[in-house]
C-alpha cells in the first residue's frame, strides 16, 4: 500500500516516557530509569511500524502506552492530530473503538464458557450497535475477513486450533472498524506455517481496509516481511528508525547490528551472505 507521508499521522509520539510504577498498578519502587524514555515515532494510515528488540526492550509497553493501558509520564501522543492529554486519565470509547489490539496468547482473551461470536457481539454492543440482524451480519463479515467459516461462530475456544483462536482475536479487532491496532507478538506463539498464514492475512486486511498496525515482534525475519518501516528498541529508548529495506541492508547503529547478525539463517552461511550483502549494499554494488 502506498503511504502518503505529506499528510497528517494517525498517530504521533514525541519525547514519550512512561513507568509501570507511575501507574500506581505494581507495588515495588521506583527503578532508577523509565521503561521508555523519549521515544518520538509517527504512524500513518495504512502504514506497517514494526518494533524489535530484545525482551525488556521497552517495545510492548510502548504498545501500551498507544492503547493507553499505561500513562505518559512525559511526551506527548498525538492520535488523528488530537492531543490524548485533554482526556485525562479516562479514554472515550470511541479512542477504544478506533485503537485495538492482538495480543499472543489469544486463548487468554477467549472466555473458555462462551461461544467465539460472543467474543465479537459483546464489544459491538459494548459500542453500541444492538441491532441483532446488523450484529450477526457484521460478525459473519468479520469471520469471512479473516478466512473462518460461519460454523467456528457456533464453536467454543477449545475447538478452535491456534491460529483459528488467532484469527477469531483478529476478528475481534476488525469488526469495530478501527483505524489502527496494535499487535503485540501476535504469532510468536504459533508454529511458523501459521505465522505465515497470519501475516499474509494481515497484509490481506490492510490492504482492503486501510488499518495502520504498530507490529511489536521480536523476529526479524517476520518483520522484514510486514514492515513499512522497523523501529529498534534497547533498554527503553528507540535507537533506530529506519525503511525496512534500508535498514536491513545498511543498519546504522552498533545494537542494530547484532540484532541482524544474531537471527538464524537458512543456511549456515546466511549470516556471512547478509553481513557481505550489507556492505555490497553500503559500497553500492548490485548482490
Amino acid at each position: 500500500m502506498s503511504i502518503d507521508r505529506e499528510q497528517t499521522p494517525l498517530l504521533e509520539l514525541r519525547g514519550v516516557s512512561a513507568d509501570y510504577a507511575a501507574s500506581g498498578r505494581l507495588l515495588r519502587r521506583r527503578p532508577a530509569a523509565p521503561a521508555i524514555s523519549g521515544i518520538d515515532f509517527e504512524i500513518h494510515p495504512g502504514e506497517t511500524l514494526a518494533f524489535v528488540g530484545e525482551s525488556g526492550s521497552g517495545k510492548s509497553t510502548t504498545g501500551r502506552v498507544v492503547l493507553r493501558l499505561l500513562p505518559v509520564m512525559a511526551g506527548s501522543v498525538h492520535f488523528a492530530g488530537r492531543d490524548l492529554a485533554e482526556w485525562g486519565a479516562k479514554t472515550p470509547l470511541e479512542y477504544r473503538r478506533q485503537v485495538q489490539a492482538v495480543f499472543q496468547d489469544p486463548s487468554a482473551s477467549l472466555n473458555p464458557r462462551h461461544l467465539v461470536a460472543s467474543a465479537l457481539e459483546i464489544p459491538l454492543r459494548r459500542h453500541g450497535v444492538t441491532d441483532r440482524r446488523d450484529i450477526r451480519m457484521r460478525i459473519d463479515r468479520a469471520f469471512e475477513m479473516v478466512g473462518l467459516d460461519r460454523d467456528h461462530i457456533g464453536r467454543f475456544p477449545n475447538e478452535l486450533s491456534g491460529g483459528q483462536q488467532q484469527r477469531v482475536a483478529i476478528a475481534r479487532a476488525l469488526v469495530l472498524e478501527p483505524r489502527l491496532v496494535v499487535c503485540d507478538e501476535a504469532v510468536s506463539a504459533l508454529d511458523m506455517s501459521t505465522q505465515g498464514q497470519i501475516i499474509n492475512l494481515l497484509k490481506e486486511l490492510q490492504e482492503e481496509t486501510g488499518v495502520a498496525y504498530l507490529f511489536i515482534a521480536h523476529d526479524l525475519g517476520l518483520v522484514r516481511h510486514i514492515a513499512d518501516r522497523v523501529g529498534v528498541m534497547s533498554q527503553g529508548r528507540l535507537v533506530e528508525l529506519a525503511e525496512t529495506d534500508a535498514l536491513f541492508a545498511n543498519p546504522r547503529d552498533p545494537y542494530t547490528r547484532r540484532l541482524l547478525d544474531a537471527t538464524p539463517a537458512s543456511s549456515p552461511d546466511g549470516r556471512d551472505d547478509r553481513r557481505a550483502q550489507r556492505i555490497a549494499d553500503r559500497a553500492g554494488v548490485a548482490g
